[in-house]
């Protein structure tokens, strides 16, 4: 496979996707019920006042012409204005997609050495005590819902011992890591399980190909053999899964994010929806979908970079 012919390939796909998306988003968000004008300006305001905010939004006018007027704003690059906020749709965004990237670096910095670690150590004797403790840990890791885990290590870690706080996201990197523990060793606990269950697999098949056998037949060590042939050729699957999870965590932060108030993306979605507020979840669905389409984009190009036998 071509990088540049990948790359084109992809975007061309991303103009698609965003299509279906903004196709999607518009209808699920126009035909749910509710009006967005009455929430904003309440039951008891005039019926003159409510009809002139509808007018100025264009809520007014047929849906097939919102749409029309919609898709063209976006051929612009303007995704609305916030009914809630009375602010620019993408600034809005722009606002408040920092503490959710913080927050999903910081997932990805606890889980991918712990990954590393916990399937190395289980792939190196397969059905021993340590793989069998380290597999049984990951069902329960599995088992356990996200936001009762949220909930839960907010009460014992953060009002019961004081350790830690369970909301706000804080200011400057110290006070960021600090705020955002206990959010990301939660998620962290779940995605673990799944990426090492991957990792271990491709471990073990790795020990028994014929590049391994080939190498041993060089007398190459098998200190040698498993960090320079085995991990490298096995690390492809789980980047590819890893890709996955990422997009997920980007556009999953809403659950993790509400437990413990963190202001990002992920609230402003809650907020968004519960508010009636079109334009806001319109261009959440957006950023979300661009989001995926670009890791796994990234995890592409990493995997044809690694493997030369993608390129072809």
């Amino acid at each position: 496979m071509n990088v540049l012919s990948a790359l084109v390939r992809r975007l061309l796909q991303l103009i698609g996707v965003m299509i279906g998306i903004a196709i999607v988003s518009f209808l699920m968000v126009h035909l749910a019920p509710g009006d967005p004008v009455s929430l904003l300006a309440g039951d008891r305001t005039n019926p003159a006042v409510i009809a002139g905010i509808r007018h100025q939004y264009g809520l007014d006018l047929p849906l097939w012409r919102q749409f029309i007027v919609y898709v063209g704003n976006l051929m612009h690059g303007d995704i609305g204005r916030s009914l809630r906020f009375q602010q620019p749709v993408a600034e809005l965004i722009v606002r408040f997609m920092w503490p959710t990237l913080f927050l999903t670096g910081y997932v990805l910095c606890l889980a991918i050495p712990s990954t590393m670690a916990l399937a190395v150590i289980a792939a190196r004797r397969p059905g021993g005590f340590a793989d069998q403790t380290i597999r049984a840990i990951g069902i329960v890791g599995l088992a356990i819902p996200v936001f009762w885990l949220g909930i839960m290590m907010s009460r014992l870690f953060g009002v019961t011992l004081g350790w830690f706080p369970v909301s706000g996201y804080g200011v400057g990197v110290g006070d960021h890591l600090y705020h955002l523990f206990l959010p990301a060793l939660s998620t962290a606990i779940w995605l673990v399980p799944v990426l090492t269950q991957s990792l271990r697999a491709a471990l073990i098949d790795g020990t028994n190909a014929d590049f391994v056998t080939a190498a041993r037949a060089q007398s190459a060590s098998e200190r040698e053999i498993f960090w320079k042939t085995i991990l490298p050729n096995s690390v492809l699957p789980t980047l590819n899964l890893l890709g996955v999870m990422v997009a997920f965590l980007i556009g999953g932060a809403i659950i993790v994010e509400i437990v413990y108030a963190v202001p990002g993306l992920g609230s402003l979605m809650i907020g968004a929806l519960l508010g009636r507020d079109y334009y806001v979840v319109q261009g959440l669905a957006l950023v979300f979908a661009m989001a995926t389409v670009a890791v796994t984009l990234i995890v592409d190009l990493l995997t044809a970079f690694i493997d030369p036998r993608v390129r072809v």
